[in-house]
């Protein structure tokens, strides 16, 4: 009985070992006027945490004076939510009959503690555009301070690369105001490699908007003005900014630039809407792209990083939304464009909004985890994979519906993109012996690269799963000869036009359905790599390997007991086989009869097993590079699709 009073001491116990503070930490008691509602803290050095709890059989409100801890973002250890951030103010909170939060007190991102160290920079002029934009002033902010500003943004791609110019190329004005907000591109050179196009829109604030930015959003403060109340800001966060770009979509304006124009383009149907431009919001969170909500009706995403021609993000939205008539992506509703000649780049894209319940991921993380608490309550009856009844009984009833679902979802989808034959764009072609060649290179290249990496860091890994990446290290002839296997095809299956950045993290989940987002492909390839044309077993394969990354995610919270992992571990690789199973069965019904899927069952087995272990591959270079713990994921993929072929 996973509710019983056991089970959740086993869960209270399981926590209490995984915070240090608990047993160790100091005790200091908060004393809130309500004295029903017991507070305190315990603390180590690098932990912090808050219990509250609610004495009274009826519901109790409360106010905590945490104002030294100001900036911090509470976060509930069992759920994993967190909370809004303390201010200096009293913090308030509603606790239930007989409730209790256990809350870990989480300093501000690191990005934000090394903004508070940096001394914010200081204009010497006037605070208007027509002198920040001419002269010393202009030089200042090309040369010290945006170059700066960048390196510290989320957004901005090349923190790696060594910036040796920057320059503003366009500054047109948004606003029919002449203190309106400037849609800034820039032009950013390096020491090595090709020069970026960004976008930073910009606007300077004066007194009380100023102190709100400064307080709200600090990490949009760009410089201050010397001897004035003002700020040089990202304008993402001024409201009338954020209004004007709604308008200039929805009536289709045109504005005038130095070198082009900046055009709104709408849908038939956004220009008939409700004007929304008033109530927006910006979004939270580290995204490679900036996104702001109106009403909850539109969703609006600023393209950050620029490439010439039409994003594939724009692209296949607005390709489903109007003649696919496919219902699961948000629908196409406009765009911000900078046309110069016949050149053009999109800066912004406007779709519908969606009601969800959050990301498959996040869905699927919560069903894993529910999953596990099954094993371990059979733990004594378990020591072997049973039967497909005891399967069932412990995977649950809910979550394989929706990986069939999922699977279905994702074959429609394809259809729809294989479904136009008169557009160049979106036309299926064949896959001919030179494009499966050049498949098959693209994987051995990755594959070397990958294996090299890990053959220098072996020593690094940790002792536990050195001999499994060694095991993969001594496959490697077996991985290069299973992907050149595709060049034995003969099937008739075409390439179309994919997703590209294909997981868990890209659908929505609305309760009932899902919602596929995001069709940039790989942000770090160029734009016209993205849009080429590919087997859709990539998409698959892809989605298929975000099966076993949530089965690990979930089995390494810190709700886990550690002593339980290693039994799970067995389970964790089975409930990941089980649910990309059943989400293959799926797709593959709902595109039995789709040009792009091989009609031979074994060059479909060749292909898919060569895109698994070429995503799986592709894996182990990026957790070596960014999360050395992770590889044993990629490494125990391989594994299990070379044992599987």
């Amino acid at each position: 009985n996973l509710s019983s009073l056991l089970w959740w001491m086993r869960r209270v116990i399981a926590m209490r070992k995984n915070y240090k503070a608990f047993s160790r930490g100091s005790l200091e008691f908060l004393f809130p006027e309500n004295p029903k509602v017991l507070a305190f803290l315990r603390r180590t050095e690098d932990e912090t945490i808050l219990v509250v709890v609610n004495l009274s059989r009826f519901a109790q409100p409360v106010e905590l004076d945490l104002a030294k801890f100001s900036g911090c973002i509470p976060m509930e250890v069992f759920s994993r939510n967190r909370f809004p951030a303390l201010r200096r103010s009293r913090y308030p909170l509603t606790l239930g009959p007989h409730a209790h939060y256990w809350f870990v007190l989480q300093s501000p991102s690191a990005a934000s503690r090394a903004r508070k160290r940096v001394r914010i920079p200081t204009i010497a002029s006037v605070p208007g555009f027509s002198e920040l934009l001419t002269g010393s002033a202009r030089r200042d902010l090309e040369r010290t301070i945006l170059p700066n500003y960048l390196t510290g943004c989320r957004w901005f791609g090349a923190k790696a690369r060594t910036i040796r110019e920057l320059r503003i190329v366009e500054d047109p004005l948004i606003s029919p105001h002449p203190g309106g907000a400037r849609h800034v591109l820039i032009e950013v050179n390096y020491t090595e490699g090709a020069s970026e196009i960004y976008t930073l829109p910009l606007q300077i604030a004066r007194d009380e908007n100023a102190h709100r930015i400064s307080r709200e959003a600090q990490q949009a403060v760009i410089a201050e003005f010397a001897d004035s109340n003002a700020i040089l800001h990202d304008a993402t966060f001024d409201p009338d900014y954020r209004a004007e770009i709604y308008r200039i979509i929805r009536e289709q304006r045109k504005l005038r630039a130095r070198r082009g124009e900046i055009v709104g383009s709408p849908s038939a149907q956004f220009t008939t809407a409700e004007d929304l431009s008033a109530n927006s919001s910006v979004m939270r969170g580290e995204q490679s792209n900036s996104s702001m909500l109106f009403g909850a009706k539109y969703f609006l995403k600023i393209f950050r990083k620029l490439e010439e021609g039409i994003n594939p993000d724009v692209e296949i939205t607005r390709f489903l939304t109007e003649r696919a008539k496919f219902p699961n992506v948000p629908a196409f509703a406009g765009t911000l464009e900078y046309r110069s000649g016949k050149n053009t780049v999109v800066l912004a894209l406007i779709q519908s909004a969606i009601a969800n319940e959050g990301d498959a991921w996040t869905f699927t993380l919560d069903s894993v985890g529910s999953y596990y608490e099954r094993v371990l309550s059979r733990k004594a009856d378990l020591n072997e994979i049973g039967s497909t009844q005891l399967i069932q009984e412990l995977i649950g009833g809910i979550y394989p519906e929706k990986a069939r679902l999922l699977g279905q979802r994702t074959g429609e989808l394809h259809r729809a993109l294989a479904s136009e034959t008169d557009d160049p764009a979106f036309a299926p072609e064949p896959f001919n012996a030179m494009a499966q060649r050049s498949v098959v290179q693209s994987m051995r290249a990755s594959s070397r690269r990958a294996f090299e990496l890990l053959r220098k860091k072996l020593d690094d890994l940790s002792e536990a799963f050195r001999a499994e990446a060694e095991e993969v290290l001594a496959a490697e002839k077996q991985i290069l000869a299973q992907e050149r296997r595709l060049l034995e095809q003969r099937s008739a299956a075409h390439k179309i036009r994919i997703h590209g950045d294909f997981h868990l993290g890209q659908a929505l989940h609305t309760g009932r359905d899902f919602i596929f987002l995001d069709f940039e492909g790989e942000p770090a390839r160029p734009l016209g790599e993205r849009k080429l044309k590919r087997s859709a077993l990539r998409d698959v394969a892809g989605m298929m390997r975000s099966f076993q990354y949530a089965a690990y995610s979930a089995l390494w919270q810190p709700a886990m007991r550690q002593e339980d992992v290693p039994f799970l571990e067995k389970w964790a690789d089975f409930w990941y086989r089980e649910m990309s199973s059943t989400f293959l069965q799926s797709y593959l019904a709902a595109t039995s009869d789709a040009l792009f899927i091989p009609r031979n069952e074994s060059d479909l087995r060749i292909a898919l097993e060569a895109y698994l272990l070429d995503k799986a591959v592709y894996e182990i270079g990026y957790e070596l590079n960014h999360r050395p713990d992770w590889v044993v994921i990629p490494i125990r993929g391989i594994k299990h699709i070379l044992k599987s072929t």
